[in-house]
């Protein structure tokens, strides 16, 4: 065999190597979740997917802490908004507002896109929610915390069953890579408003109307949402919210059938796991990730997001399938508001090239 087909294999099993983690990380994180089965425990899949969807090494308990102080803590200072939402409501929102900014300027400033997500879910799960009960409000933040805690668990365990394979060597191994490059504070603050702008009206509509605790899943599609807003190439990042809905609406729609057939779940693992493994496919690509892994990283936890209510709270009944066909066309919907709000935004404020800042590290 060749040096260039043994570089080509070593490539591909590194990929391969992802995709299995993934498959069995976001399997065994449900599986957990369910079998335990405190309040919210969903969001642990949720955030043992987000992690190993992306290239990170394996979490130390000090990048593990982190991880889980970006989702908890956003969440209990969310909870101090509350009173100012029901004594000072704009007072209220107006500091909505501004953390909301700040979550997505931490992004668009070359953040990790892993923690802002959190930030952002945390904040407007928890905001939504806490304004019209408190005793909700309180069972989210709890499962906010447990599911944060058990999720980097199984990202860890994961990692212990599925350890990353050594790097191909590299042709002129001896050049360093250049640095990826930092947006300025101009084209940072643009992508962060164009974000909140995507986000904000949702938002504030949850706030406004009485049966916002019955859209806590929409609330972590629209946190992802914001973060894909924060993309540098407007019409692509349209198109791939759209995408990225109607991919995981599918796959969510052949999961469902079959749960229909056998409800099971041992089954409810093998079709997370399967799926896991077919949008891994173009999550990953050699050492490195596939040109569109966003777009499938999202289709995959739209999937997640639209299948699991579906399958946690009813038993295959005519209204099981009403509200899983409901919820599914809500976050279609809801993409193409935000396909809309983009490019409604990028009319008025268009994008300018400004002058980029070499990072001087990178981040997870």
């Amino acid at each position: 065999m060749t040096s260039a087909a043994l570089t080509a294999t070593t490539r591909s099993d590194i990929a391969s190597r992802r995709i299995l983690r993934l498959a069995l990380g976001t399997a065994l994180s449900m599986g957990f979740s369910q079998i335990i089965n405190w309040p919210m425990s969903f969001i642990a899949a949720v955030f043992t997917m987000f992690i190993l969807a992306v290239p990170l090494p394996a979490p130390t308990l000090k990048t593990g802490l982190k991880f889980v102080l970006a989702m908890v803590i956003p969440a209990y200072a969310g909870m101090l908004l509350i009173p100012f939402l029901e004594h000072a409501r704009w007072a209220g929102i107006l500091l909505v507002i501004l953390a909301l900014f700040g979550s997505f300027y931490y992004s668009a400033r070359g953040g990790s896109p892993v923690m802002g997500m959190f930030m952002t879910l945390g904040l407007t799960m928890v905001v939504t929610v806490g304004s019209v009960s408190s005793a909700i409000m309180l069972m989210v933040v709890n499962g906010i915390a447990v599911g944060a805690a058990a999720g980097i668990a199984l990202v860890a365990i994961a990692h212990a069953l599925l350890p990353d394979l050594p790097l191909p060597p590299l042709a002129g191994a001896g050049k360093k890579p250049p640095q990826p490059a930092k947006p300025g504070r101009l084209a940072a603050r643009r992508n962060a408003l164009r974000s909140l702008a995507v986000v904000l009206p949702l938002v504030m509509i949850f706030l406004f109307i009485s049966s916002s605790t019955s859209y806590v899943v929409v609330m972590i599609k629209v946190a992802s949402m914001g973060q894909q807003a924060n993309s540098q190439v407007s019409r692509a990042m349209g198109r791939e919210q759209l995408e990225s809905t109607l991919w995981g609406g599918l796959g969510a729609i052949i999961a469902f059938q079959v749960m229909s057939i056998w409800s099971s779940l041992l089954l409810f693992c093998l079709l997370i796991g399967l799926a896991c493994l077919m949008y891994g496919r173009r999550i990953f690509q050699g050492p490195g990730m596939h040109p569109r892994a966003g777009m499938w990283s999202f289709a995959l936890l739209t999937m997640i997001i639209v299948l699991t209510p579906a399958v946690i709270n009813t038993q295959g009944t005519g209204d099981a399938s009403a509200a899983f066909y409901s919820r599914l066309m809500l976050f279609v919907v809801i993409a193409i508001y935000g396909t809309i709000s983009v490019a409604v935004f990028d009319t008025f404020w268009p994008d300018k090239k400004e002058s980029s800042v070499p990072l001087n590290e990178s981040n997870p």
